[in-house]
């Protein structure tokens, strides 16, 4: 039984799923869409939308201390491990944001792959 396991395993070890969600989570926020699995796209949601409201804290945090948003920057780009789609998520993303609560992002689906009928999804940005 998996009392108290959450997360998705999707068939990778540890070091494996890390750099999948990682991966993915850099497409999307460097392409504004992307397609892939429904698993993937639900396991990769949760982690781009906190990334979503981290950056939004940041940006709100540069009026009041400067610490602050340096902070925010340095904890997504630990977990993002590229500059260019940091300042892109900080500068780009997160502005169009202010003012939603959340659901930063949306899944489409678009039915089954050919090859192993697997459900695909089309994980994008909310406009």
């Amino acid at each position: 039984m998996r009392h108290k396991i959450s997360g998705k395993r999707l068939g990778r070890n540890t070091g494996g799923r890390r750099a999948l969600r990682r991966n993915l989570i850099k497409q999307l926020f460097e392409f504004e869409r992307i397609q892939t699995t429904r698993a993937k796209a639900e396991a990769v949601r949760g982690g781009a939308e906190k990334l979503i409201t981290l950056a939004k804290r940041g940006n709100a945090a540069a009026d009041d201390n400067a610490a602050k948003m340096v902070h925010a920057r340095r904890l997504a780009a630990a977990r993002l491990n590229d500059a260019g789609i940091v300042r892109k998520l900080f500068d780009d993303i997160a502005p169009r944001y202010s003012e939603r609560p959340g659901g930063y992002t949306r899944m489409i689906k678009l039915g089954p792959r050919e090859s192993d009928k697997a459900e695909m999804v089309l994980l994008e940005l909310v406009e």
